[in-house]
């Protein structure tokens, strides 16, 4: 039999309105922004140090923009807050109920939670957290952050020259790729948008699953042409970062891969204090962090990860043999990942089949500055 011993969720935040760009567009009325009473949870946001929270440059900018409607871009709805909260009570059915893990009340000695800094993230992390433990605390609520050109929960294109000039230039190239651009030439032409407008299919998905989401509608032609959106930004996404340029993954999610495995090898190892010992490590990001992991794992679907989806690593202990296991979910399924025999893996062959993509952030460093040495030679 197996005790279980650790738990690692990494989360898909991205349930917010965002930019729209084509006809009248829909109408976003701040009432969708009504917090429903049940998701409430007092939290405090720190560095990882415990300092104060870092400023966010990505909320500056979405303060920016205001839709028609009058609610600001990059918001959580309360569509999204529900779905946060019930993804938190499949969790705490899980962890809490179903096998008496977790404890029923927050406990900070237990639960370790980061999340990016962006508000809708911040939020949604609320959200989670007052479904897990039904808004029922026994110490602080604290979620860590760290400024923007510091972080590894996503693909840092700002900080991460090398991984921004390659990805700038495959952007690029993929919208030439025959199937990808007549697809988003007739879907345009379909709505109406001149040509010169610049849109890809990421924000075409973007615009398309909010409104879908909330069961809003501005322009048939998305909706005739959805499975086309999804299936293209699929297309796209892979075509920048290809399976095959070990370097791009590397960069992408490699530090945060660096982290998944500090935090088991922690937890496995005898020598460390109660004191830094948790049962759950709570990651909130984003689709863009998703699918690259999903990459690396050799798990993803080619289908673009929905919102309030989840990716858990559960650790188990065999009782007799002392061995460590390891068992992946992700949207509730489960999965055997690369280099694994099983869906129950045994955790060095997991890790050794991560280290292919693991960066440990020094490494990570001067991976990312080898495009600025490649530069300064020509």
């Amino acid at each position: 039999s197996l005790t279980c011993f650790d738990l690692v969720v990494l989360l898909d935040f991205r349930y917010c309105c965002h930019l729209f760009i084509f006809g009248n567009g829909v109408e976003w009325n701040p009432q969708l922004l009504e917090v429903p009473p049940q998701t409430q949870f007092d939290y405090t946001v720190t560095d990882l140090a415990g300092g104060p929270k870092p400023h966010s440059p990505y909320d500056s900018q979405y303060s920016r923009t205001t839709l028609k409607g009058g609610m600001l871009a990059g918001q959580l709805t309360k569509v999204g807050m529900q779905q946060m909260f019930a993804l938190g009570e499949r969790l705490r059915k899980n962890y809490v109920e179903d096998v008496p893990f977790l404890s029923p009340t927050f406990n900070p000695q237990e639960v370790f939670v980061r999340s990016t800094n962006m508000h809708r993230n911040l939020e949604s992390t609320r959200c989670l957290l007052a479904g897990l433990f039904q808004r029922q605390k026994e110490g602080p609520v604290v979620i860590h952050t760290v400024q923007a050109d510091s972080e590894v929960l996503y693909p840092n294109y700002q900080s991460c020259q090398n991984l921004r000039t390659r990805v700038r230039g495959r952007k690029e190239a993929a919208t030439s790729q025959p199937q990808i651009s007549e697809d988003l030439k007739e879907v345009k032409e379909g709505m109406g948008l001149d040509s010169s407008i610049e849109v890809d299919f990421f924000i075409l998905l973007d615009n398309m699953a909010a409104e879908q989401a909330h069961s809003l509608s501005s322009c048939p032609t998305l909706q005739r042409f959805a499975q086309v959106v999804e299936q293209r930004a699929v297309d796209t996404a892979l075509y920048v970062l290809q399976r095959e340029d070990r370097e791009s993954l590397q960069m992408a999610v490699g530090p945060f891969l660096h982290i998944l495995e500090s935090s088991l090898l922690t937890s496995v190892d005898p020598a460390t204090p109660p004191s830094e010992r948790r049962k759950l490590y709570l990651y909130a990001t984003h689709d863009v962090t998703l699918i690259p992991l999903l990459m690396t794992l050799g798990i993803f679907d080619h289908k673009w990860p929905p919102f309030a989806v989840d990716l858990t690593v559960e650790l188990y202990q065999h009782q007799q043999s002392k061995e460590w296991f390891v068992q992946l979910y992700y949207n509730g399924e489960e999965q055997v990942p690369r280099g694994c025999p099983d869906r129950l893996c045994p955790l060095d062959q997991f890790l050794n089949a991560m280290s292919a993509y693991t960066l440990s952030p020094e490494k990570y460093h001067a991976l990312c500055s080898q495009a600025q040495a490649v530069g300064s030679e020509e």
